[in-house]
């Protein structure tokens, strides 16, 4: 009995691996389109996101484990537009030729920043050359380009499961429709349209809800702001009548505090990545349900 008992799991075992072997094997570089490649390759992908929970893709540097992970896989999605820095030379040290990249911000209307007296200003621009906004998936409507873009990139890697892809894509997108539709209708509410932010993720979900980024703390990640670009924030503040400075989970607050204690304002937290470990932010639609009723708090 106990032979055959040992037998079974053995033949268990042997099941899981082979399924878990067929699996396409995704790398992506951040939680977000980690979560969305999910989505739309359920039981017959593997996906691994690269950017631990908590830390910041601007200043992130990939281990050798990452390489290893790079090199086994059949799909890299990433952001583009300069947010994985380190991913042309991690792609360049891989022998794996046949990586199938899908990069979210290619083809789609960037934002190009343009440093303002309080580093709120931005304009639109297509293509990424310079300084293009790689944010693009904060706004939901044109996350529902880049689910088409991973469904395409997964048919590539298994035509056999196009159609199941396609299935699911398209109800995906359906969910991402009716995300769209909530916060444009929860975002009307609000009585103050402009905010003050730590780095300059919110442009894109910004411009897509008729709000407006009135300053950035910190315009390049880990440099730290001079004190007279924290007066000018201060005074922003000020001047659009707001009680709230949004930092992020990725940054030390520590600056955002002195800014806000200065402005009379206070310190609510905004998550542009979420993560597997976070409750309630741990899928796509999830993340900006949280960043939506944060703001809400605040600019209601």
């Amino acid at each position: 009995m106990k032979r055959f008992i040992v037998i079974l799991i053995a033949v268990f075992l042997s099941f899981a691996y082979a399924s878990a072997a067929e699996k396409i094997k995704v790398v992506a570089s951040i939680y977000p389109l980690g979560d969305v490649t999910r989505q739309v390759g359920k039981d017959r992908v593997s996906v691994k996101v690269m950017l631990p929970p908590g830390a910041s893709p601007h200043t992130f540097e990939p281990t050798p484990l990452d390489m290893m992970e790079i090199q086994n896989s059949k799909i890299f999605v990433k952001a583009g537009a300069g947010l994985e820095f380190w991913a042309e030379k991690m792609i360049k040290a891989s022998s794996n030729r046949r990586l199938i990249i899908v990069e979210a911000t290619s083809g789609l209307p960037l934002i190009r920043h343009v440093h303002s007296h309080a580093g709120a200003g931005a304009s639109e621009e297509k293509g990424h050359h310079g300084s293009a906004d790689p944010h693009v998936w904060l706004d939901p409507v044109l996350m529902k380009t880049v689910v088409d873009k991973v469904k395409n990139a997964l048919s590539k890697a298994d035509p056999e499961g196009e159609a199941y892809y396609r299935e699911n894509a398209e109800k995906y997108k359906k969910d991402l429709d009716a995300l769209h539709i909530e916060i444009m209708n929860r975002v009307k509410s609000f009585r103050v349209k402009e905010y003050v932010t730590f780095h300059p993720a919110w442009n894109y979900f910004s411009k897509r809800y008729g709000l407006r980024v009135a300053g950035v703390i910190e315009e390049s990640p880990g440099r730290e702001p001079s004190p007279k670009h924290i007066a000018k924030i201060v005074s922003e503040i000020k001047k659009i009548n707001s009680k709230i400075v949004f930092a992020e989970p990725q940054f030390n607050p520590k600056i955002a505090e002195v800014v806000a204690k200065e402005a009379g304002a206070k310190v609510l937290f905004l998550d542009p990545i979420g993560g597997a470990n976070v409750k309630g932010r741990d899928t796509y639609i999830g993340l900006m349900r949280y960043n939506l009723s944060v703001m809400e708090e605040g600019m209601k």
